[in-house]
């Protein structure tokens, strides 16, 4: 069979720009069908998770193996070599916490009009990294900066629930994928709470919103449930460097 993503257009035919545009951009859908967890994969299955044909994905994975991007095993499959190994050294070198999880914030905050928080625990406490105040003059206020406690409030249990705490409420926590808090660290604060991964899946933090427990009832944050789940997803894989609708 041809492939016919192989078959030169009117534009492609001269070795034009858009032909190595197009060629570059395959190459790297080559590089992001490994996952976390593929030490090697068969050209059969590179083919199926990058939706190109065996033939190109087997001359591109050869030209990126000319400079160590990827290597080819005895026994036939592919796997991702040293220079693939140095860019994501260089990746989490220079990586900026911040620059990913204020956008996922604001973004969080604008949907739900409430106020958005990212903690990360340190021992027995939970500390605010990053923060997005809500535009409500009426708000839950936290410093960044500012240590609580991890047995109070939803993001602390959260953090707990996904460090491996044993027993409830963590079992239900971990099975739920989120947490609520209604008035348990403050009598008059309401939160609600997603987990937070990063490299390899190794849980980073927790992200929330939080606001009075007047205005934050259980029925309204679980209307917001979506809203944080979503946020977590997002943040996750902008940790771990993976685009959105990647295939796997």
């Amino acid at each position: 069979m041809n492939d016919m993503e192989d078959v030169p257009g009117p534009a492609e035919a001269d070795g034009s720009a858009e032909d190595g545009v197009v060629a570059v951009r395959r190459a790297m859908r080559i590089l992001e069908a490994f996952g976390v967890d593929d030490a090697y994969l068969s050209l059969a299955e590179l083919s199926r998770r990058t939706g190109c044909h065996r033939s190109t994905v087997l001359r591109l994975a050869r030209t990126l193996a000319m400079d160590d991007y990827l290597a080819q095993r005895p026994d036939g499959n592919w796997r991702l070599a040293r220079a693939a190994g140095w860019l994501g050294a260089c990746y989490q070198a220079t990586f900026n916490v911040l620059e990913v999880v204020q956008p996922v914030l604001r973004e969080l905050s604008g949907a739900t009009g409430e106020s958005a928080t990212f903690y990360v625990r340190e021992g027995k406490q939970r500390i605010c990294v990053a923060r997005v105040e809500g535009p409500r003059s009426i708000r839950h206020h936290v410093r960044v900066g500012a240590a609580l406690p991890l047995e109070l409030g939803s993001p602390g249990r959260v953090l707990l629930a996904f460090s491996g705490e044993p027993g409830e409420p963590y079992e239900s926590v971990r099975r739920a994928g989120y947490m609520m808090s209604l008035g348990e660290r403050d009598p008059e604060v309401s939160s609600i709470s997603a987990p937070v991964y990063g490299i390899n899946w190794s849980l980073v933090g927790a992200i929330c919103i939080s606001g009075p427990l007047s205005r934050l009832t259980e029925e309204v944050l679980l209307g917001h449930k979506e809203h944080i789940l979503s946020a977590a997803s997002r943040l996750s894989r902008a940790m771990v460097g993976v685009r959105q609708g990647q295939p796997r």
